[in-house]
């Protein structure tokens, strides 16, 4: 079934030297995309844009990105508040975002707790391909992993870390995939209440005899019901 996905990409300084492979990962996701898929683009530095708007179409969204250039600082988190709130008018039910970063942040007015409960609170599935230097310059360089990963695992999707640029297609077809071969589990909760507390969910995955360990990942849990 056809998804509607936002980009969230990074066009700060800190990613200069990193410029080329951001748009080479975003270019290589677009082309093993369902052709129904829509997207749209939000680029940040000191502040997000939506810089390509709903679109199909995936050449178009190569060809403007293909104008763009890194400068000034990094809104990393104000960008993935604009990606899942620009979310609210697509088209499908499905719905994800892909971050393409360092994952660094030094300009953003929202906090990382602000955006773990939006994150949390909507039905938004994230990945994110963490282009990240061996040696990171600064202190937001080295902590975004971290939070990149934080946020994806919240979700049920993934953090992909590239460091070699022709993993870069590979990682693209992998999320592609997996966006597209998921399992919807329902369940009945022992607690009714409609309390509007964070709900954990914690699923684990029991493999056949003979096979190996299985990796599951899965949403972190749900907001109930507050009325």
């Amino acid at each position: 079934a056809p998804i509607t996905i936002g980009i969230i990409f990074d066009l700060s300084g800190s990613m200069a030297s990193k410029f080329v492979r951001a748009r080479q990962a975003l270019s290589a996701f677009l082309r093993t995309s369902n052709p129904k898929d829509e997207f749209f683009v939000v680029g940040f530095n000191d502040r997000p844009a939506v810089i390509v708007d709903y679109t199909s179409d995936v050449d178009d969204v190569d060809a403007r990105m293909v104008m763009l250039k890194p400068e000034n600082r990094t809104a990393l988190i104000d960008a993935i508040y604009l990606g899942i709130d620009h979310l609210r008018e697509a088209k499908y039910d499905r719905k994800a975002l892909l971050v393409i970063s360092d994952g660094g942040d030094n300009r953003s007015r929202y906090t990382e707790n602000e955006l773990r409960r939006v994150v949390r609170e909507s039905d938004v599935e994230i990945y994110s391909i963490g282009i990240f230097d061996t040696y990171a310059a600064t202190i937001e360089e080295q902590m975004g992993p971290e939070l990149l990963n934080d946020i994806c695992d919240m979700t049920g999707g993934r953090l992909f870390r590239v460091t070699d640029p022709s993993e870069l297609e590979d990682i693209a077809e992998r999320i592609s995939e997996e966006l597209r071969n998921e399992y919807m589990i329902g369940y009945t909760p022992p607690d009714m209440k409609h309390d509007g507390n964070w709900r954990k969910l914690k699923v684990k995955v029991i493999p056949p005899p003979g096979l190996p360990q299985l990796t599951v990942h899965f949403r972190q849990g749900y907001y109930a019901p507050s009325e």
